[in-house]
C-alpha cells in the first residue's frame, strides 16, 4: 500500500512537470515569431489569408551611359582654299547662330581668283560678239567654217572658265553676281553652317591653314541622344519606341523622359551593344559626352507574388506572415522584387509553395508580435 502511494505521487508529479512545461513551450510560441489572434482580433484587425498568385510583375533594367550626338550633327569647319586666319572670336563652349561670321581669313590667291573672273567675265562679251559675227559672215560664205567654228569653241570655253571660276568663288562665300572691278578684297567671311555650340578651336589667329585642316568644330545640340550599354542577355527586353527615364550623378531627382530609338545588335568585347534613346525634350544642361543612369521597365515572365498588404518591413528586411492554423500566423523572411499594380514579385517563393499567407493588413500581426516584446 505503501508503495502504491509512492508510485501515484511520482505520476502526479510527472504530470505537472510536463504541463508546466506545455506551458512553457505555449507561451515561448506565442512570444517568439509566431502571432495568435482571437476570432474577434482576426475580425477588427481585417485579417485575410490567400496563396500566392502568378502574375506578369515588371522589372526595372538598371542602364548607364552617356550623351553622344550623331555624326550628321557634328561639323568641321575648313578653308576650302587655304590662307591665313585674319580674326575669330570662338571659344571652346560658346554658343552661335546660323549664318554667323565666325572667322575671317586673308591671302593673295582670293584676290588672283576675282581677278581672273572679273577678266574672263569681259572677255565672255567680246567672245559673244566675235561668235556672232562669224556665224553672219560664214552664212553669207564671206568666212571659212573652220574661222566660224573656232569662233564658236571659243565661245564655249570661255563659258566653262566663267562657270567654274564662279563656283569657286562660292566655295570662299563670295558671290560672284555682286562683285566688280570696285569691291575686289584679300579676305573672305567663313560663316558657320549651323546654329550650335563650339566644340573645339584649333587655330590661332596668324595661323596659315591648309584645305585640309580642320580650324573649328561645331555641334548641333537639337538631336542630341543618350547612348546606353545592355548586356547581352537584356537585349531581347529591349524594342525600339520602349520608354526610359535618365537622371545624371549629380541631379538623381531630375528626371529626362527618353525613347529608344535604335538598338545594335553588334556586340563588343564584354558582351555588350549600344542602345541609342531620343530625349523627348532637350535641356541645355545636357552635354554631349555627360554620363547618365537610366531605368527601363521590362516585362518579366510570370512571377509568384503577394499583394503588398501581405508584406511588411522590419529592422531593414522584408516579411511576410504565413498561417500555422486558423489563429496563429508565423513572420517569415522574404526576398521581394518588384512592384506592379498592387502586387509584389516573391523571388524565394519555392520555399513556400503551397503555404497561405496573411494577403491584408499583415501590419497588424507585426505590432501585435513587437508589443508583446515589449511586455
Amino acid at each position: 500500500m505503501k508503495n502504491l502511494t509512492i508510485i501515484v505521487a511520482a505520476i502526479i508529479l510527472a504530470s505537472c512537470g510536463a504541463d508546466k512545461k506545455k506551458e512553457e513551450t505555449k507561451k515561448e510560441e506565442t512570444t517568439g515569431n509566431i502571432a495568435t489572434f482571437t476570432d474577434a482580433q482576426q475580425k477588427n484587425a481585417g485579417i485575410v489569408t490567400g496563396a500566392m498568385e502568378k502574375r506578369s510583375v515588371s522589372a526595372t533594367l538598371l542602364l548607364n551611359g552617356k550623351i553622344d550626338v550623331p555624326p550628321q550633327n557634328i561639323l568641321s569647319v575648313s578653308v576650302p582654299l587655304g590662307g591665313y586666319l585674319k580674326s575669330t572670336h570662338l571659344l571652346p563652349g560658346m554658343h552661335i547662330n546660323k549664318g554667323e561670321v565666325i572667322a575671317i581669313v586673308e591671302d593673295q590667291q582670293y584676290i588672283q581668283l576675282q581677278q581672273d573672273y572679273l577678266t574672263t567675265k569681259a572677255k565672255l562679251t567680246y567672245t559673244e560678239n566675235e561668235y556672232r559675227r562669224q556665224k553672219e559672215l560664214n552664212q553669207s560664205k564671206a568666212s571659212s567654217d573652220k574661222v566660224y567654228q573656232q569662233a564658236e569653241a571659243d565661245l564655249k570655253t570661255q563659258k566653262v572658265m566663267i562657270n567654274a571660276l564662279a563656283e569657286r568663288l562660292k566655295l570662299v562665300s563670295i558671290n560672284p553676281d555682286k562683285l566688280n572691278e570696285n569691291n575686289i578684297s584679300r579676305t573672305i567671311n567663313i560663316y558657320s553652317p549651323i546654329s550650335g555650340y563650339v566644340s573645339k578651336v584649333n587655330v590661332n589667329i596668324g595661323k596659315y591653314v591648309s584645305p585640309t585642316d580642320v580650324l573649328f568644330e561645331l555641334i548641333n545640340p537639337t538631336d542630341i541622344h543618350l547612348a546606353l550599354k545592355v548586356f547581352e542577355k537584356d537585349l531581347d527586353l529591349l524594342f525600339v519606341g520602349q520608354k526610359v527615364v535618365a537622371y545624371t550623378n549629380n541631379e538623381t531627382g531630375k528626371k529626362y523622359n527618353c525613347e529608344i530609338i535604335l538598338i545594335s545588335r553588334d556586340l563588343s568585347v564584354d558582351r555588350t551593344a549600344d542602345i541609342h534613346c531620343h530625349f523627348e525634350e532637350y535641356d541645355k544642361k545636357l552635354l554631349p559626352g555627360m554620363y547618365m543612369n537610366a531605368e527601363i521597365q521590362v516585362a518579366n515572365a510570370a512571377a509568384w507574388a503577394l499583394p503588398e498588404g501581405a508584406i511588411v518591413r522590419f529592422e531593414n528586411k522584408q516579411y511576410a506572415f504565413i498561417q500555422k492554423n486558423d489563429h496563429q500566423y508565423e513572420m517569415t523572411e522574404v526576398t521581394t522584387g518588384n512592384t506592379e499594380k498592387g502586387y509584389v514579385a516573391i523571388l524565394n517563393a519555392e520555399k513556400y509553395a503551397g503555404k497561405m499567407f496573411v494577403t491584408n493588413n499583415a501590419y497588424a500581426l507585426l505590432m501585435s508580435l513587437k508589443n508583446k516584446s515589449e511586455e
